[in-house]
């Protein structure tokens, strides 16, 4: 059983640990915590998003201004930790409904929410966020996806790649080259699936199983009433939303190394080693010790950031940057510890920390890799310290 502790902190309110107690209760019910691969990912996700949908936690990936909503990252966050408790494939499912219409609940207009965010809250939506290309990945500003004006429309031309849900989405918000070089010739704009010119020009295979694609536009129309904010705004609407979804990768591998502990210590409990349990040795409680420290670390600068962003700022690229770093490679080096514990079971398919530890991989790399998290938290340092 995972530590709760964590839920009478004074980051978070009554309404988030009545939230993270349901959920839980919920996900015991209605998810799988059992690793199976399944032949076919795409319909796995597709039930998922239903299940999530019917279970109302989709409720929370969205916020429309017209019912005076607002992105509560707290919120986001515990679903998303208890979520990758359970399953990795789950947190999948309901972190690409946020992410992938974050930027319309952020910056669409009312018709635009109206549009594509009930639909994603019902389930009826899948959604997927396409920013990635071939030759720009961490530099953003260096994408080459052009949309070139139409008069009502864009014409869109390029690829995107490593895009979640590419293949099942209904609708991609898509970031295209609209000026000059650089981060201010960027757009944001809704591009629906069955958009003529649009194509999956690959279907990628990972580690970990999930809906991923490579796209290919070509001659793609594109009304400008599906244009989110004003032209040449795409890239401020990107690395907004990343400033509320940074901290919710954090928390998914937050989630993912509480099961690491949780099955650690089931194992070292309840194996002998010469002659005792194994968690009698000083060596693995050393190693567990570090598990639940880092642990705790996490939380604490996860639940720092989201209620920093909920409570205080309007921006909180410095402390989403470390959430997401800290979190996702101290999950990576628990789960080692776990698999290390398990001895030759934990590199066996089919078992939960061997699952974990193809999960929790990509953590490190998607909505910003570690290495850029160090850039960002040196740059924003360097100038609240005035440089």
């Amino acid at each position: 059983m995972s530590d709760k502790s964590y839920l009478n902190w004074p980051f978070l309110e009554p309404k988030h640990r009545e939230l993270a107690e349901t959920l839980d209760a919920w996900a015991a019910e209605n998810i799988d915590s059992n690793p199976h691969p399944g032949p076919d990912v795409d319909d796995e996700c597709k039930e998922l998003v239903q299940k999530l949908a019917e279970g109302g936690w989709l409720n929370y990936a969205v916020a429309l201004r017209s019912e005076g909503q607002k992105l509560d990252v707290r919120s986001l966050c515990l679903i998303r930790e208890t979520l990758g408790r359970y399953s990795g494939l789950a947190d999948f499912a309901f972190a690409m409904q946020g992410l992938g219409s974050g930027s319309i609940s952020l910056f669409g207009s009312d018709a635009l929410q109206q549009e594509y965010l009930s639909a994603v809250r019902e389930g009826k939506k899948i959604a997927a966020f396409a920013l990635t290309e071939p030759d720009a990945g961490s530099d953003v500003a260096a994408m080459s996806t052009t949309a070139e004006d139409a008069g009502d429309h864009y014409i869109v031309n390029g690829e995107k790649t490593f895009i979640s849900n590419g293949g099942i989405a209904d609708y991609y918000v898509l970031f295209a080259r609209t000026g000059d070089a650089g981060a201010k010739g960027i757009s944001a704009m809704i591009l629906d699936a069955d958009t003529e010119g649009l194509e999956i020009a690959e279907r990628i295979q990972v580690c970990a199983p999930h809906p991923l694609a490579r796209l290919k536009m070509t001659n793609c129309k594109i009304p400008k009433s599906k244009l989110l904010g004003n032209e040449g705004e795409g890239f401020k609407i990107s690395m907004a939303t990343l400033d509320v979804f940074r901290s919710t990768v954090g928390a998914a591998s937050l989630g993912f190394a509480r099961r690491a502990l949780d099955e650690a210590i089931a194992r070292t409990t309840s194996r002998e080693l010469f002659g005792a349990p194994m968690a009698d040795l000083q060596l693995v409680q050393t190693q567990l010790a570090e598990m639940a420290l880092d642990i705790d670390a996490s939380a604490l600068l996860i639940y720092r950031a989201a209620w920093t962003k909920d409570c205080v700022a309007e921006r909180v690229t410095r402390e989403a940057a470390m959430a997401k770093l800290y979190a996702t490679e101290a999950s990576q080096k628990a789960i080692d510890t776990a698999v290390q514990l398990f001895g030759g079971l934990g590199v066996t398919v089919g078992m939960p920390v061997e699952e974990l530890y193809r999960e929790v991989r990509a953590l490190r790399i998607y909505e910003g890799a570690s290495e850029v998290q160090k850039l960002i938290i040196a740059k924003q340092t360097l100038m609240n310290e005035g440089h």
